[in-house]
């Protein structure tokens, strides 16, 4: 067993080396790193082929055909994880709004929780100094009311992209329940991980604006993911503790 980061790519050609050196740098001896590329086409697969030599055996890459999507990439990312052994598995953005900083403490609370999550809306957690106030306000009551209100999540950072999971917990919530393709996957993943009864901590982050490239987070995206949370209701409220799969 060892720790898997799985990092979803689409177009972050000027941020994948950088973060790889950034997460080999924390110096954890047995780390390692699926990087799960959805063809993009600024080449952002090739360059992660390019580093696999220099990493040899702790960096892997996964590349994607046929329809896109970040719930799809980290399903099968999840998948080969699993696959594979490895344990904790830790999700996390290739643009640095996740520092790779935090790591060494998902690792550490990993021990007594199933999942552990990097929150930005819990005491001591941040968002960028950039942020205007509504968009601050919109994320937050996004998170911290709609959704919550919705679902009856404890979890205040409900589409918190950065997480640690144990390994048992992914295979109890059964990956195949999980459908959504687009941002609420993130939704569908904490409000499943809740209805099983799994121990969820979260840890206060300070969550970047990426530093290169553009956001995929677009309006359009962002009602179409809180439109898809009364589906994922729909679709999970009837779980229980007792519906893990053994």
């Amino acid at each position: 067993m060892y720790p898997l980061v799985v990092i979803p790519t689409y177009n972050e050609a000027d941020n994948i080396t950088p973060i790889s050196e950034a997460l080999f740098a924390l110096g954890i001896p047995e780390l390692q790193v699926l990087i799960v590329d959805d063809e993009s086409p600024d080449g952002t697969g090739r360059i992660a082929d390019a580093l696999a030599p220099r990493y040899k055996g702790r960096f892997h890459v996964l590349h994607r055909t046929g329809p896109r999507g970040l719930g799809r990439a980290y399903v099968e990312g999840f998948r080969w994880a699993l696959d594979h052994d490895a344990d904790p598995i830790i999700q996390m953005d290739c643009d640095f709004s996740h520092s790779p900083a935090y790591i060494p403490q998902f690792l550490e609370h990993i021990k007594e929780y199933d999942v552990v999550v990097g929150s930005r809306y819990v005491a001591g957690g941040r968002t960028d100094e950039r942020w205007g106030w509504g968009r601050w306000l919109l994320s937050w009551w996004a998170n911290s009311v709609y959704t919550r209100l919705i679902l009856g999540c404890r979890v205040k950072d409900v589409t918190a992209g950065f997480k640690c999971w144990r390994r048992s917990a992914l295979e109890g919530i059964d990956l195949s329940r999980i459908r959504s393709q687009g941002y609420v996957f993130q939704v569908e993943m904490a409000y499943v991980a809740e209805r099983l009864g799994y121990r969820i901590l979260e840890i206060p982050i300070y969550f970047e604006d990426r530093r290169i490239g553009c956001s995929k987070m677009t309006m359009s995206v962002k009602i179409e993911a809180a439109l898809r949370v009364w589906e994922v209701r729909r679709r999970h409220r009837h779980l229980r503790p007792s519906d893990r799969l053994r």
